[in-house]
């Protein structure tokens, strides 16, 4: 079985896609989602980002790059693999990498995120946690709690947080740059990144990988900046 090591020597330096439809989208069924990410990493993906345990477990048997794994539940609030059962689930439908919100927000359960933290690595020793930060407190304080990977991926997406930052239109440099010189653990930049030089640019910054989504598996969304209608 991998180890941690091996899985973070895999995605070192490379491009990350997050293959995932909202749902009620006509491509939110998990063969479609399996089949994508197939396609990313003959393209060259060095991982897959999935949502959901039957998109998870499809994924797991279409590809053998890491699938880092999440469950969304509910639509506000901290809900990016929420509980301590949902990071299970994760992890039981074949994640290598699980992904969970690490904003300092309240949890339900009376849980923290160190508390997912710790029963992951207890329950599943191959697996690491991704902790989706929004700030830089975030991030601090989700490397202290033990997360193997420090991710940027909410940031501009927690409206009504006392830390919450603003949306920018691409990569939150800013951002970027101050988690990258605050913590030590490898820093995986998610958001925004919807051209090959913002990919570029933050691996220069520093990033141990990048992710990108919507503008390589969403077509809904390309299709709309192609417009000339719109």
């Amino acid at each position: 079985m991998t180890t941690r090591e091996e899985l973070l020597e895999q995605i070192k330096g490379g491009l990350i896609v997050s293959c995932q439809a909202y749902p009620g989208e006509p491509l939110r069924r998990a063969d479609v989602t399996a089949a994508m990410a197939q396609a990313v990493v003959e393209g060259g993906a060095a991982a897959v980002r999935v949502q959901g345990t039957a998109d998870i477990a499809a994924t797991r048997q279409a590809v053998e790059v890491p699938v880092i794994g999440l469950i969304k539940y509910g639509h506000e609030g901290v809900y990016i693999t929420p509980s301590i059962a949902h990071a299970r689930a994760c992890a039981l439908a074949g994640s290598d990498i699980i992904a969970i919100d690490a904003t300092l927000r309240p949890r339900g359960n009376n849980e923290t995120f160190a508390d997912a933290v710790k029963a992951v690595h207890d329950e599943f020793p191959w697996a690491l946690v991704m902790a989706d930060c929004a700030s830089l407190p975030d991030a601090i304080a989700a490397e202290k709690a033990g997360a193997d990977l420090i991710g940027t991926t909410l940031a501009g997406y927690t409206p009504g947080y006392e830390h919450a930052r603003e949306k920018t239109a691409g990569p939150d440099y800013q951002f970027i740059e101050e988690v990258i010189a605050n913590v030590t653990k490898p820093v995986l930049v998610e958001g925004r990144l919807h051209k090959p030089e913002d990919v570029k640019a933050v691996l220069d910054k520093g990033a141990y990988a990048a992710c990108v989504g919507t503008a390589i598996t969403h077509p809904t969304t390309i299709t709309s900046w192609f417009n000339p209608k719109k």
